[in-house]
């Protein structure tokens, strides 16, 4: 049977990615396509196999990988040797992700450092705008001289408490689309972490407030995956609305996320209180992501109907599968995708939550989409 041959065009088409014959051309100087026969009209001729190696091409250009760094990997046959060396070619694209990431990291706290200052800290706009051009001079020489220059700016900040929110109206980006409610949830959230990018990653559902503000009403069970959890919340105001607060994880000696996540899976009995909590109640997960993971799995077999579940467990590999599982579903939710999580920031969401249905009980901006 004679092998099947496709021309440029339809290879482009076939590999998708939005690939060009440009970039095929390319790709064939880069040496990272091998040459394609000609036909008789000196058209090139190609094979599902060049398909097949356009395609991961593009795959691995769309995960950051440099062209000399795919052309490397594409050198490989043997599987057990590629998949090693993807390994390898993978930790070095993340460790210079990482240092990508930490520069700009050092950047926007310079930044940070300008924008967030309150009017008791601030200069006058010339100096802030020299400010600026002296950030762009340091980053280029690598001399370090913001150094002396911060120093008469930082003089300033002992001379008064600061103002949190005047510092985030600068630095956040606009939520005049989100309500009132969700803007103070998100507020106390980037204070408790000290990291203003934390908001675009945090995730609710269309009820999530509302249905959270429903079940504390109702004086609703508030469970806990750790005892660090529990300890964490606004247990006066709790206390007031008379929602009970209880720990599937019980044992106080598990501080660590390791341990949170080991103790559930050997105790049985954990997982038993996992499958019987109250209908309505406030599942914040804090900790374990496979306490999250099993939830996910309870509400999918509906032998568990929480009202909320605040799904902020810290991992790198099973938290991120749980939040992406959570927000499949239609129970609402709560939840700060990727690896970024933990018990604080569990308990700062429920508590906001219970302090703006305590200060502003009648409030429904929530209810309207902006």
């Amino acid at each position: 049977m004679a092998t099947q041959h496709l021309t440029i065009k339809e290879l482009t088409e076939a590999a998708g990615g939005q690939v060009t014959p440009r970039m095929v051309r390319h790709y064939h100087q880069l040496g990272l396509l091998p040459l394609p026969q000609r036909s008789t009209a000196n058209y090139r001729l190609y094979t599902q196999q060049d398909v097949q190696r356009l395609r991961r091409i593009v795959a691995l250009k769309q995960q950051g990988f440099q062209l000399s760094h795919i052309g490397q990997l594409l050198e490989t046959d043997a599987e057990t040797d590629a998949n090693q060396t993807l390994m390898i070619q993978l930790q070095r694209q993340y460790q210079t992700v990482m240092q990508q990431m930490a520069r700009l990291r050092q950047t926007a706290t310079a930044l940070e450092g300008l924008l967030g200052r309150d009017r008791h800290c601030l200069t006058t706009q010339a100096e802030a705008l020299a400010q600026l051009k002296r950030l762009e001079a340091d980053a280029q020489s690598g001399c370090g001289e913001l150094e002396q220059l911060w120093l008469s700016l930082d003089a300033e900040t002992a001379t008064h408490p600061e103002t949190f929110q005047e510092s985030l109206q600068r630095l956040l980006p606009d939520l005049s689309h989100y309500s009132e409610i969700t803007v103070h949830l998100l507020h106390h959230l980037v204070l408790a972490c000290g990291d203003v990018s934390l908001v675009n990653f945090v995730r609710l559902s269309d009820g999530a407030i509302a249905a959270a503000r429903d079940a504390l009403k109702s004086g609703c069970a508030i469970v806990t995956d750790v005892a660090m959890v529990a300890a964490a919340l606004d247990r006066t105001r709790l206390a007031h609305l008379n929602c009970s607060v209880e720990t599937l994880i019980a044992n106080p000696h598990v501080t660590a996320v390791d341990e949170a996540e080991q103790a559930f899976w050997d105790d049985a009995l954990v997982q038993e209180r996992l499958a019987q909590i109250p209908v309505g109640s406030v599942l914040a997960i804090g900790y374990a992501p496979s306490v999250l993971l099993a939830a996910c799995q309870l509400i999918e077999q509906r032998q568990i109907q929480p009202a909320l579940v605040i799904g902020m467990p810290i991992g790198f590999s099973h938290a991120p599968a749980a939040k992406r599982q959570l927000m499949r579903l239609p129970t609402p939710y709560i939840t700060i995708e990727g690896t970024i999580g933990g018990g604080l920031l569990a308990a700062v969401a429920l508590n906001a939550l219970i302090e703006t249905l305590l200060e502003k009980p009648d409030c429904h901006c929530y209810l309207t989409r902006l």
